[in-house]
């Protein structure tokens, strides 16, 4: 005779479920809208509003609930991101296409930095993701590898406010991308000839490994990182002939 689990498993999977369900739809809706109420969150999760109050006893709790769920996420993209790379190239690419699926959770923290949680709090969740690529960033500015035109901690703002544009951008519509978009955007940002960024992200997306600071300011973000390439680039990369047949310049960055 062997023994099931304890009777109140299920429940306490349930409940699981169900808190799992309403963070989820905090995300989403509060993501779009930090005005959303709870009322409106219940409502996206599929629940009574009750229950939402069962699990949190209001809109702050939620939205700390929300927070740590989120904080975590990113923890976990960055501890995957910090895989040893031969390259700072391939170390950026890396870093964005783990991110890219909890990029909704990126969102949706600084969206909620300056109502919700105040921008100690977002930067404390945000640091680890926003410390390595700035790391990332000084070793393959150090090296060539990316362009020397911006500061790796104000470059690596810049990155984030990109990628989180490309992440709208697919939440509403107008565009599609898996990460490999946005992590070859990285890359060419970042200073690393395109051809070399496409094939950084490529020989990566092959390989399995598609899926998985400083302070906040108030304003109104944008987002975006993109991501790196095998390269032998000085401050300024090459780039592509334009239609004049001169090189473009390196990035916008040097302008």
């Amino acid at each position: 005779m062997t023994n099931g689990p304890p009777p109140h498993a299920p429940q306490r999977r349930t409940a699981r479920t169900t808190r799992e369900r309403i963070l989820e739809a905090a995300g989403q809706e509060l993501g779009r809208n930090p005005d959303s109420s709870l009322a409106d969150i219940a409502e996206a999760a599929g629940v009574a509003r009750r229950t939402v109050y069962v699990r949190f006893a209001g809109r702050t709790a939620l939205v700390e609930g929300l927070a740590a769920d989120a904080g975590e996420g990113i923890r976990l993209a960055v501890t995957v991101a910090k895989t040893p790379s031969p390259d700072p190239a391939s170390a950026l690419a890396l870093f964005v296409l783990t991110l890219w699926p909890v990029g909704d959770r990126y969102r949706t923290l600084i969206a909620l930095a300056c109502r919700d949680l105040g921008a100690d709090r977002v930067s404390e969740l945000l640091s680890p993701a926003r410390d390595t690529v700035a790391e990332i960033l000084a070793r393959g500015q150090r090296q060539g590898v990316f362009h020397t035109s911006v500061p790796p901690g104000p470059l690596s703002r810049a990155l984030e406010a990109h990628l989180l544009a490309l992440l709208d951008s697919v939440n509403s519509g107008t565009w599609g991308d898996d990460g490999t978009g946005a992590a070859t955007a990285a890359l060419i940002a970042a200073g690393v000839d395109q051809d070399d960024a496409a094939s950084t992200v490529q020989r990566l997306h092959g390989a399995g490994h598609s899926h998985p600071s400083e302070g906040v300011s108030c304003a109104s973000p944008a987002t975006d990182m993109r991501t790196t390439s095998r390269t032998r680039h000085s401050s300024h990369p090459r780039r592509p002939a334009g239609p004049d047949g001169r090189s473009s310049s390196a990035s916008s960055w040097s302008r």
